[in-house]
């Protein structure tokens, strides 16, 4: 559906736990985990969790075959191929990490769904280790939003992507107090689908007046691919009936034209034989 750009969030929204604390609890780092939490930034301390991993023997495949066993709620993955299939530009703004998004959405067989995934960098060093690093690099500046963790602002993501395409209603999925912030930069026609009794539906519901787009809440990956299908439907039924309108004002316009310029020729004259 040309005109339709749906942004999902990934912990708890594609996939439903959160991807960092679910691998640091499969492979028993937990204790230690909790132990740095209060120390230093989340991102900091997952780029530290996957060098004690490492230090303890636990390989890349290791934490692959962990993502690959992740819970998911079984209508999400037809919500995602049925939105791709209609035509809908499906995008990814994530506090999670490229390496784990791109790991699932592989296993999950919807990777090539996706035209963009805005998440925290990561790759694999040449000792086989994961590092795990800011989408905003916070230790040389800061991205000067109150609202979002230091490494990363979704409402900044969210702007670029409109300043892109101008035209699009956007339809946003999330769960987490991040998800506010992106919430607040959607405008009248769009979207946004917080998870239910979650912190951004809490969020909003305590401040609905800062939110311009309209509120459709969901449960679980039943209630997401529901809600999902019937807005991409709706969206798509109000662009026809606004081109079809358009082209009917076209098209008056045209015979008006017509019917004028049949007025101002001149009659024919007849020809004296």
């Amino acid at each position: 559906m040309a005109g339709i750009v749906v942004v999902f969030d990934f912990d708890k929204t594609i996939i439903d736990v959160d991807s960092d604390n679910w691998v640091v609890d499969e492979l028993g780092a937990t204790d230690l985990f909790n132990q740095l939490l209060p120390t230093m930034p989340w991102n900091s301390l997952m780029d530290r969790m996957m060098k004690e991993l490492h230090s303890q023997g636990k390989t890349i495949d290791d934490i692959a075959e962990v993502l690959k066993r992740i819970p998911i709620h079984p209508r999400v993955v037809p919500a995602i191929k049925s939105a791709h299939a209609l035509g809908c530009d499906l995008k990814i703004v994530s506090d999670a990490n490229l390496f784990f998004i791109e790991t699932i959405l592989k296993h999950l067989g919807v990777m090539d769904c996706f035209s963009e995934i805005n998440t925290n960098p990561s790759f694999v060093d040449e000792e086989g280790r994961l590092r795990i690093f800011p989408h905003h690099d916070f230790t040389s500046s800061s991205h000067g939003c109150s609202l979002c963790p230091p490494n990363m602002c979704k409402g900044m993501v969210i702007k670029r992507i409109q300043a892109s395409i101008s035209t699009e209603k956007f339809i946003y999925l999330g769960d987490g107090s991040g998800d506010f912030c992106p919430s607040l930069k959607l405008g009248d026609g769009d979207y946004v689908m917080p998870r239910k009794n979650f912190p951004l539906w809490d969020l909003i519901c305590r401040n609905p007046n800062l939110i311009k787009a309209e509120v459709h809440e969901w449960s679980d990956g039943e209630e997401l691919e529901h809600g999902l299908l019937h807005l991409i439907k709706k969206i798509s039924e109000e662009n026809n009936a606004n081109n079809n309108s358009a082209a009917a004002q076209l098209i008056s316009v045209d015979c008006k034209f017509e019917t004028m310029a049949a007025q101002a020729l001149p009659q024919a004259l007849p020809v004296p034989h």
